[in-house]
């Protein structure tokens, strides 16, 4: 089995239990089932290897933010993409809505799966109103490629180039432009001290570099 699958098994094992309705059960179809939209053919970057790499991040910074607990957490990194249309405008809402679902199916309580659905909610705009540490740790995990060293970087941004590719040079350079921009005009990229202190110089690099080609042209 591939590390990226391993990985999200184990996590996949503490959503199950977690609930209520599945002591003697994997449920192993609801997983082989979001496993097989992130094998969709037009992902590229949203993939099996992103939501490894968020679950992955999301262990370490529960960790360093003392969060007890990361089922919710899991739930929300497993599905925060699982519906992905490049399309679409509402794909955190329907893949919020599908992981409420999944959670039922396994017996979660409903303040869980209101939490996990305002966690993937959160996704859309990588803000978060309060101080909701859990959210601070996924949206800082979903944005940790950001931080990753150029090559790692720039193959993330050719998938997403791939995963757009309906749309033309001059719509992709503005969009996105204005993607970075966004980034870069916050008072800080991540939400959590580790990750600023881990990544968010070299963040800061990877989206002015990308910019700056953008706008050459």
């Amino acid at each position: 089995m591939h590390d990226d699958e391993q990985i999200i098994r184990a996590a996949w094992r503490s959503v199950v239990a977690h609930g209520t309705a599945t002591k003697h059960r994997a449920r192993d179809d609801l997983l082989e089932a979001v496993l097989a939209r992130h094998r969709e053919p037009h992902r590229r970057y949203h993939t099996v290897t992103h939501v490894a790499w968020v679950v992955r991040h999301v262990d370490e910074l529960a960790v360093a933010e003392r969060i007890a607990g990361t089922a919710v957490l899991h739930l929300a990194a497993i599905y925060h993409d699982a519906v992905y249309n490049p399309r679409a405008s509402d794909n955190e809402a329907v893949s919020a809505a599908l992981a409420r679902t999944v959670g039922n199916e396994v017996g979660w309580e409903t303040a869980d799966l209101d939490h996990v659905e305002r966690l993937i909610l959160a996704t859309a705009g990588h803000a978060i109103i309060g101080g909701d540490r859990a959210a601070a740790v996924l949206l800082d995990a979903d944005l940790a490629i950001l931080g990753a060293e150029p090559s790692a970087y720039l193959a993330y941004v050719a998938g997403v180039r791939f995963e757009y590719a309906h749309v033309d040079d001059d719509g992709w350079r503005t969009g996105r432009a204005a993607v970075l921009q966004h980034f870069l005009d916050r008072e800080h990229i991540y939400l959590t001290p580790a990750m600023r202190s881990a990544r968010e110089h070299r963040a800061r690099a990877n989206l002015s570099a990308e910019l700056a080609g953008l706008r050459d042209g």
